[in-house]
């Protein structure tokens, strides 16, 4: 993949709905979360449903940053009582800038993609893209169309990773606008079992990770042992990718 105009820098990636750190036991058990992040050891996650700060507490972001020494930034989406809620990127590297967009479609639950850039070197950014979509049809195709702009858009440049819950478990609408646009990791070149949800018996795949730019996908992995299995309604999505970043800065 390399050239004498790129380097390479391999990395782990993951995307993870936490479902609020409850697991399928009913219990909420934000440790338990925690201890699947600890086993998987990616460099950079992508997390959904997360309950954010409240007027007392610090939030569940707060807590598995300090647990797992990540950084960490949200996107919230909407308020869970007095809590914020949404998505996290979790990070061993640094985040040099970090930003929001809105996803929602008319009346439907607030969804939002937020994009974190994230500095691999000092020269090296990294442009991560974590997404949670909605659950009917029109509203994932309203959305992957917005989305598939808003990750070609020429003027962010550099090599684009876009992954989360993308609520679609076959080929469908927003599949196929992604498609046309992203490069999509075949889960089938790599995995016999691929489904992520629900967590302890799953029978639905809807979790992806999508790419632009210079991206081997080197491994992919869908921990299965009883804490991933129990620790939330889906299970986590790990990718090592190598990365090619342009020597001349374009």
């Amino acid at each position: 993949m390399a050239d004498e105009a790129t380097r390479t820098r391999q990395v782990r990636v993951a995307t993870y709905n936490i479902h609020r750190g409850r697991g399928l036991d009913g219990r909420t058990r934000l440790e338990r979360i925690a201890g699947v992040l600890a086993t998987i050891d990616a460099d950079i996650v992508a997390l959904q449903e997360v309950v954010g700060a409240s007027p007392i507490k610090p939030g569940q972001a707060a807590e598995l940053g300090a647990a797992l020494g990540m950084g960490w930034v949200m996107a919230p989406t909407r308020h869970l009582r007095t809590a914020l809620f949404g998505n996290v990127v979790l990070s061993r590297f640094p985040i040099k800038h970090h930003v929001q967009y809105d996803l929602t479609w008319k009346t439907c639950e607030h969804r939002g993609v937020q994009r974190a850039d994230i500095s691999i070197t000092d020269k090296d950014t990294l442009h991560f893209y974590n997404v949670h979509l909605g659950t009917s049809l029109l509203e994932r195709r309203f959305q992957a169309q917005k989305l598939a702009s808003l990750v070609h858009d020429r003027r962010v440049s550099g090599p684009k990773i876009v992954l989360g819950d993308f609520n679609e478990w076959a080929r469908g609408i927003a599949k196929d606008v992604l498609a046309e646009r992203l490069h999509s990791i075949d889960l089938t070149k790599h995995l016999s079992r691929r489904r992520t949800y629900p967590g302890f018996f799953p029978i639905l795949h809807l979790d992806h990770i999508y790419y632009e730019g210079e991206v081997e996908v080197v491994r992919v992995s869908l921990p299965r042992d009883r804490m991933a299995l129990m620790a939330s309604d889906h299970l986590p999505l790990v990718a090592d990718l190598r990365i090619g970043f342009d020597l001349t800065g374009g």
